[in-house]
């Protein structure tokens, strides 16, 4: 059994903002609001959630099965 991670480095890719955020484990992240320059992050097209447009590591539903929801 593969090992979920549950931390992510989401990065703004509006100001270059980096935070370490803890990802839920049963939901889907569908919007982020950036700590520095305040836009709301939404995921990109084919996304399921911020976490895996923007973040260091995929969402655990990514992470264990390959597929979200």
């Amino acid at each position: 059994m593969n090992t979920v991670i549950l931390e992510s480095i989401l990065t703004c890719p509006y100001c270059g903002f980096s935070r370490k955020e803890t990802m839920p484990t049963d939901a889907c992240l569908f919007y982020y609001e950036c700590q520095s320059c305040k836009v709301m992050l939404r995921p990109k097209p084919g996304d399921c959630c911020v976490f895996c447009s923007f973040g260091s590591v995929p969402c655990p539903p990514i992470q264990q099965s390959g597929c979200c929801g």
